[in-house]
């Protein structure tokens, strides 16, 4: 899976995935959206995320779901 908009930095929020760099882990992405945030509160909520940002953090999610084993 290729990622355009996930990161994952040492030096950032401790080499958790996080989007475009910007210090926003996918985890509290995924945990508003799971909260039942929708896409346009939380765009409205944080500004510098796009559309985007939250299609892959969904996409990601899918495919660590379908993947990861325990």
């Amino acid at each position: 899976m290729k990622l355009i908009r996930i990161t994952i930095d040492p030096e950032i929020c401790t080499g958790k995935p996080c989007i475009r760099k910007l210090r926003f882990p996918v985890a509290r992405l995924l945990g508003l959206l799971a909260a039942g945030e929708s896409r346009e509160q939380i765009l409205a909520n944080y500004p510098y995320l796009q559309p985007e940002d939250i299609d892959e953090v969904l996409r990601y999610a899918a495919y660590l779901a379908e993947y990861e084993t325990l």
